[in-house]
């Protein structure tokens, strides 16, 4: 079967199937998408094996039909080939379609063939994605870019791939929050991922950079997690133990009512003298222990 006839050919909707070799499925918010559900192993293998064209072939219109075919949830096939990790499939329609749009194709949850190769761990396919064009500032439907997601899932080898390809967006990359307001250093320094956090500064990454939702910093976030490893790096990396979050408290004010005394003896002396009094002493308990609540920000919900 030649490659511009498989769109006639596939049945997207064919029987449900577990993903590959059992893998279970990442979170909600970075769910490889139906496109795993859509067809079944050795059927999707036998497709992308039945491609009959090379790179050499001139590219005819009628020769290109095969990037227009789509699953009901918006995965290509390059998408599909990505979840299926059938590498040298993808590779070779990477190969196909340097520079083409086809490669920053989003699905129905906005994710595109590099949020998928990051999240399914492909950094092999991640740096031919950026060779061959993919764009690193695009966003999934909850304002992750590849980037967001290699820090918040740790995946050191993704972080590398994407960090070397693209110097050229990396301020932008490393800046930009997603819809509940993390950046890159917020999101590695939550999950806890130490050297990510390392990596993230040394690149350039503000390590002071508030959260617009409540202006917390990686540092407020430490404590909030009560990570001493993650406190006692960012103190060594610069972090400023004297910024204020939009409620006017410092890192060590979020150590009140908290039981780890080794952040609060890394904190204390470095705290300037007048900032280390709660800042409204007539604060009932109750008013803090809501501030020292582990705040979770989930996208704006319309309804129920």
């Amino acid at each position: 079967m030649d490659i511009h006839s498989m769109r006639g050919q596939m049945d997207y909707n064919s029987v449900l199937m577990e993903p590959k070799h059992g893998k279970m499925l990442p979170g909600q918010e970075e769910r490889l998408d139906s496109g795993v559900d859509s067809m079944q192993d050795d059927e999707i293998l036998k497709e992308f094996e039945d491609m009959s064209v090379s790179a050499g072939e001139e590219r005819t219109e009628e020769y290109e039909r095969w990037r227009e075919a789509v699953t009901e949830d918006g995965d290509t096939l390059l998408h599909l080939a990505i979840i299926h990790e059938a590498t040298e499939q993808a590779l070779h329609m990477i190969q196909l379609s340097r520079n083409h749009s086809y490669l920053n194709k989003q699905n129905h949850q906005r994710q595109t063939s590099l949020h998928l190769a990051v999240i399914t761990e492909q950094p092999q396919v991640v740096d031919r994605l950026l060779k061959a064009g993919a764009d690193p500032l695009l966003a999934d439907n909850s304002g992750n870019t590849a980037l967001h997601i290699a820090c918040k899932r740790g995946s050191l080898a993704c972080f590398g791939v994407i960090t070397q390809n693209c110097q050229r967006h990396l301020t932008s990359i490393l800046s930009i929050p997603n819809y509940s307001g993390h950046n890159c250093l917020h999101l590695a320094s939550i999950n806890g991922y130490i050297s990510l956090v390392e990596s993230l500064v040394q690149l350039g990454a503000n390590i002071n950079a508030q959260e617009p939702c409540s202006g917390r910093t990686a540092l407020h976030l430490a404590v909030d997690l009560q990570n001493p490893n993650l406190v006692r790096c960012l103190l060594e990396l610069g972090a400023e133990v004297n910024c204020q979050n939009y409620g006017g408290f410092t890192p060590y004010h979020l150590t009140y009512g908290r039981q780890n005394d080794e952040i609060r003896c890394q904190l204390y002396e470095r705290t300037a003298f007048e900032l280390r009094e709660l800042p409204d002493s007539e604060s009932d308990d109750s008013d803090m222990e809501e501030l020292l609540e582990d705040e979770v920000y989930d996208d704006i919900k319309f309804g129920k």
